[in-house]
């Protein structure tokens, strides 16, 4: 019998369509004869889902941004409200889920989104999902949704997660640290000479990359302007993401200074973050992932709302990453960065492949 793997994702971003890319292609590469079938779950999960979690984001991210706070607040936060929402979300969603798995018939399930993640969960431990789920979670905190009692692997992007995601799995939870939802390049050496010679920057200086993420969210121009009253910052690279009015509106801000580059949205980060000296990024998340893992400094500011919040405690508590929340910090923090580049992390290689993980539970094992 052929195997089938169903990776679940939703187009609300690239923090969640590209682990599920990322997992595809690494479960191709480790067992060609394996189906991989990859859908995005938004459809199945019902108009009004829909509605709030494809439609939301658009609107909160750039416009009423306190509505993110709110509604993380209610729908994760809040013991009595978030247990309500998990109900209501399980019950929207079960018929459209539960229609799509049986049309795939997958030997095992992964989630990259973290509401589908519960609904699977919650359906997985009343047994109308007979095949194992797995969780794929690429945040480092906030893990509620993410994780769900009714998973049978919660695979984690960063072994600092383990703790939180028990509190809300239980003790028992299966829980297992791997690579796989970046790209294979990110675990790969990469001189920075090499990277900005491809990528057509200059050899000598610093280099700040501004990043607000897929969605090109937060105050980039701000944090442009603090890396460059910095005088050993050759250039400053704002990476837009998708966002088209940011990058007219930075295209028309800093036509005239040739220090600074802007970009939209890239493939080639591994280049981007190689031959940086430091990252400003705004919404955390597999970015701040990819810096660590190739040993450029990150620090998270310009937009720490909702869940990116969270995040950003929890880089603070473990080191991983500066955090800033005001402007005026903003120098320090990237004058400290730009002397702090770290080794690249080998513990990242070592670490086994979401893919074997997976594998092994297509194959019968736990």
């Amino acid at each position: 019998m052929r195997h089938r793997v169903l990776i679940l994702t939703a187009s609300v971003g690239e923090g969640h369509d590209l682990p599920a890319r990322t997992l595809a292609a690494q479960l191709r590469r480790e067992r060609p004869d394996v189906e991989v079938v990859t859908e995005d779950c938004m459809p199945a999960m019902g108009r009004v889902v829909e509605a709030f979690s494809a439609g939301a984001p658009g609107i909160v991210f750039y416009r009423f941004k306190w509505l993110w706070d709110l509604g993380f607040w209610f729908f994760a936060r809040c013991g009595p409200t978030r247990t309500f929402t998990q109900l209501t979300l399980t019950r929207l969603a079960r018929p459209g889920i539960l229609r799509l798995v049986r049309s795939v018939d997958p030997s095992v399930i992964v989630s990259v989104y973290p509401n589908v993640t519960e609904v699977l969960g919650r359906l997985r431990a009343e047994g109308s999902i007979g095949v194992p789920v797995v969780a794929g979670i690429t945040d480092l905190a906030a893990m509620h949704y993410w994780a769900t009692p009714g998973v049978d692997l919660h695979l984690i992007t960063h072994a600092e997660s383990i703790h939180e995601i028990r509190e809300v799995a239980g003790d028992d939870a299966v829980v297992q640290a791997v690579h796989g939802f970046t790209a294979p390049e990110f675990l790969e050496p990469r001189r920075q000479a090499e990277a900005r010679s491809t990528l057509g920057l200059p050899q000598t200086g610093k280099i700040v990359l501004v990043s607000g993420g897929g969605w090109g969210v937060g105050d980039v121009e701000g944090a442009a302007e603090a890396a460059l009253e910095l005088e050993d910052v050759t250039r400053v690279v704002c990476l837009c993401g998708r966002n088209d009015d940011l990058r007219r509106r930075l295209l028309q801000r800093f036509e005239s200074n040739p220090r600074v580059r802007v970009e939209g949205f890239t493939t080639q980060m591994p280049d981007w973050l190689a031959a940086g000296d430091a990252l400003v990024h705004s919404t955390g998340g597999l970015t701040v992932l990819e810096a660590i893992m190739l040993g450029c400094p990150a620090i998270s500011y310009g937009w720490g709302r909702g869940h990116v919040r969270l995040n950003n405690r929890a880089y603070r508590r473990f080191d991983l990453a500066d955090v800033v929340s005001r402007r005026h910090e903003l120098r320090a923090a990237i004058a400290r960065a730009l002397e702090t580049r770290r080794d690249k992390s080998e513990e990242f290689s070592a670490l086994p492949s979401a893919a074997s993980c997976v594998l092994a539970l297509v194959d019968g094992g736990t």
